[in-house]
């Protein structure tokens, strides 16, 4: 492979802001995109030889052939793209099915390539035959990007982009129902600038009331020696009553982990007291139910420990979006609730996204 932009390249990165920024509130000219819920790629292709680099810079080739072969169909000869390798189940994008292509066994990648095929979404150029565009304004990436990808029809997609912040705003409250992850904002005259935060992102930002059901102890013990939290084990009941487990809150400092000990000491299980989730030793309970302490699919063999709690603590936590039943990642303690009742922290409190049909957001 002789191209004029090589692989390995770390992907230009975007830095978190509060709400969508006007066009002409930073220095230069906003534009916006859809933020994609998938793996960041950048593709390498020169003729027959096609390399998908990871955010890490380690390959991701092997795993998405289905990818390799839209890329040598649709994308120029000579070329390096910018983008996002994404998955959809119905008429929205499918985070856990993108996950479970990360797999060691070739003949579980073919199958699953067949059955959950990925798709790669466009949305910036890095190079184009014998041109670097590295130093190059997006506007003119942008522009020959559109060029090279004219009349494209899947699996490989251009991604949407607006100068109208109204648009934009729409997208952010209307594509969350495809599965889309919120905006990307990129300045007109920018130069790519690998592992740089010059873009910025905003993402949805939610906050939830949820029952504190346990608690996983830190890899360090605190001053004196014993045991302090790692995470908050968090739980929300469903339309039959069960607690089922939605994820943690993990985000303290030392000090704080400390305290927290203190804390949930007095619900310390007796005896006496029975647990929701005191069956997860169980591999059966865990068929029909969210229990925590799963055998770890990344550890195999290794059990995920917890201390339980009497599900009696309410916490507020912050977090930006869901997966399937459970937080999509680690959410944030905002602070105790002890006005709620354990038993009013459900699912319906949750914001649900309005449904979006996401060919009309590839179709863009």
């Amino acid at each position: 492979m002789q191209l004029p932009v090589m692989p390995p390249v770390a992907p230009m990165l975007a830095k978190p802001v509060a709400g969508i920024p006007a066009p002409d509130s930073v220095a230069g000219r906003l534009v916006y995109e859809p933020k994609w819920d998938g793996f960041r790629c950048i593709v390498f292709r020169d003729g027959d030889e096609v390399v998908l680099g990871s955010r890490n810079e380690k390959p991701l080739t092997r795993y998405f052939p289905e990818v390799v072969e839209a890329v040598l169909e649709q994308l120029p000869p000579r070329c390096v793209v910018d983008g996002e390798i994404v998955v959809r189940t119905g008429d929205r994008l499918d985070f856990g099915a993108l996950q479970q292509r990360i797999h060691p066994a070739d003949s579980r990648v073919r199958r699953l390539a067949a059955e959950t095929p990925a798709s790669f979404v466009a949305f910036d150029l890095l190079a184009l035959g014998d041109d670097d565009l590295l130093r190059e304004p997006f506007a003119r990436r942008r522009s020959l990007l559109e060029e090279a990808l004219h009349g494209i029809d899947g699996p490989v997609h251009l991604t949407r982009i607006s100068r109208d912040e109204d648009e934009a705003a729409r997208w952010f409250e209307q594509f969350e129902g495809a599965g889309l992850d919120g905006l990307v904002c990129k300045l007109l005259d920018s130069a790519y600038q690998p592992d740089k935060r010059v873009m910025l992102k905003v993402k949805h930002a939610r906050t939830a009331d949820c029952v504190v059901a346990g608690w996983r102890a830190h890899k360090q013990p605190g001053p004196d020696g014993a045991p302090v939290v790692g995470s908050l084990m968090l739980g929300l009941y469903d339309d039959e009553g069960a607690l089922q487990s939605v994820g943690v809150s993990a985000s303290f400092t030392m000090a704080r982990r400390a305290e927290l000990v203190q804390e949930l000491a007095p619900y310390t299980l007796t005896d006496d007291d029975e647990h929701p989730w005191a069956a997860w030793r169980e591999a059966e309970a865990h068929e029909g139910q969210r229990l925590p302490g799963a055998v770890s699919r990344w550890s195999a063999g290794k059990t995920l420990d917890w201390n339980p709690v009497r599900p009696e603590l309410v916490v507020e936590v912050g977090y930006d979006a869901m997966e399937g039943t459970r937080f999509r990642h680690t959410t944030q303690f905002k602070r105790w609730r002890p006005d709620r009742e354990p038993r009013s922290c459900t699912y319906e409190q949750l914001e649900r996204p309005v449904r979006y049909d996401l060919d009309d957001v590839l179709g863009g």
